[in-house]
């Protein structure tokens, strides 16, 4: 197959993920970077300057644009790599240096905001920081990764057993905002650890102490954060007793709606990077899962992004039929 067949093919959205115009300013973004890298990669090889012209020498095997578009098919539908080769009528190892050039690239993008295209946020701290900045409400919530299961007699093998799939798994954990724009993806731990424990080691109980006016609403599994923030952090409420009456059991029902009325857009959040293969059972190294599904999460939240922002109802009172004269 000619390669101008498989560059249009492989820019399908159907097989990257990504619309065009998204995937235009995508290599726009990342030509300057993968090109300063390479620069800085080729200086170290040589041990001195650039002897020659640049452009002069061999040409790539894949054009940076076809690059990128072989990173973006292998993280949408986690193919061997011998698929995107015969696509290319290259090698499965030159796909392998593709992506092993291109997918660290889309992993330290950090993640997009709403109506703010310069700003990316990388960091726990930059989440909070938004966050009180526009008046956010996050929404925290974990998700799991299937991944491969350790070799007998290493240690650390029932570390990634999860006591709620029962199986091997790799934890995240999604923030978003109250429609569902993914705002982090991050803090990657083995499946067994427990969610509040997961986010806690991320650092965020000291986030929550730098800003004090940031709202959380979490489900049941974070219920210590909400015991230690008590005005910070909302969970679902308590469960009465067995022998409670019916006002209090129709009382708990109707918060517990509430509160998951709140917070089920964080959920929506999490099934947009789920339809990415690779977030759905992760075949390979478990020590790159982590630059995965950051640079997964990257693609969602300019996507995210995107969606405007819903209009906020009005407070002014408006009459429904005039009064009589």
């Amino acid at each position: 197959m000619k390669t101008g067949w498989a560059r249009a093919a492989c820019s399908d959205s159907a097989l990257c993920g990504i619309s065009k115009g998204h995937l235009g300013a995508l290599v726009a973004e990342l030509a300057e970077p993968w090109q300063a890298r390479r620069e800085s990669e080729l200086g170290e090889r040589r041990g001195h300057g650039r002897l020659r012209a640049a452009g002069a020498g061999p040409d790539h095997q894949l054009a940076f644009v076809d690059r990128v578009l072989v990173t973006l098919v292998a993280l949408r539908w986690a193919l061997s790599h011998r698929v995107p080769a015969v696509l290319f009528a290259t090698s499965a190892s030159t796909i392998g240096r593709a992506v092993g050039e291109i997918r660290p690239l889309l992993a330290a993008r950090g993640f997009a905001v709403p109506n703010r295209p310069a700003v990316r946020l990388r960091t726990l701290a930059d989440v909070f920081a938004y966050a009180k900045a526009e008046g956010v409400t996050l929404r925290i919530d974990g998700t799991e990764v299937q991944v491969r299961r350790p070799k007998a007699n290493r240690p650390g093998r029932k570390a990634f057993v999860s006591g709620k799939k029962r199986q091997n798994t790799g934890k995240a954990t999604m923030i978003s905002d109250g429609q569902g724009r993914e705002l982090w993806l991050g803090a990657i731990r083995p499946g067994r650890m427990h969610d509040v424990t997961q986010i806690r080691t991320e650092g965020t109980e000291e986030q929550l102490r730098l800003h004090p006016t940031v709202k959380v609403e979490v489900d049941s599994g974070y219920l210590g954060l909400v015991r230690d923030f008590p005005g910070q952090v909302s969970g679902s409420p308590k469960k009465p007793s067995q022998d409670a009456g019916p006002s209090q059991r129709n009382a708990y029902d109707h918060a517990r709606r509430r509160q998951s009325s709140d917070r089920i857009m964080v959920e929506h959040a999490i099934a947009e990077p789920k339809r990415w293969r690779p977030l759905q059972r992760w075949i390979g190294r478990r020590d790159d899962l982590p630059e995965v599904i950051a640079a997964i999460g990257s693609l969602v939240s300019d996507r995210s992004a995107t969606r405007p922002s819903a209009r906020k109802p009005s407070t002014e009172l408006v009459l429904v039929r005039r009064p009589a004269c």
